[in-house]
């Protein structure tokens, strides 16, 4: 993903709010489960990793992004960014391959 793709997409992530909640369980199959649909769905998904869970978010986004086969746009905080390109029928695509 080059400089300027990353940055278009953390201009879209901006407005958006967190789709999937990682607390004090971690991650689960179910979670997975959810963000795998939710990146088909969507494309760029926003994840909060609350303040009771175990790992931070830094600890997650990496674990998380290669589970999904997903890449990491940004970890601001608690909060995780990531992107994928949908190969599902009618969703538009953020970026132009």
């Amino acid at each position: 993903m080059t400089t300027k793709e990353r940055a278009k997409l953390r201009s879209i992530a901006m407005t958006m709010q967190p789709t999937t909640h990682i607390g004090k369980n971690g991650v689960s199959e179910e979670v997975l489960v959810q963000i795998e649909e939710q990146l088909q769905a969507h494309e760029l998904i926003k994840i909060n990793v609350l303040k009771n869970c175990d790992f931070t978010a830094k600890e997650l986004a990496a674990e998380l992004a290669e589970s999904a086969g997903a890449e990491v746009v940004q970890v601001l905080g608690n909060k995780i960014t990531m992107y994928k390109v949908s190969t599902k029928e009618g969703v538009k695509h953020l970026l132009e391959i």
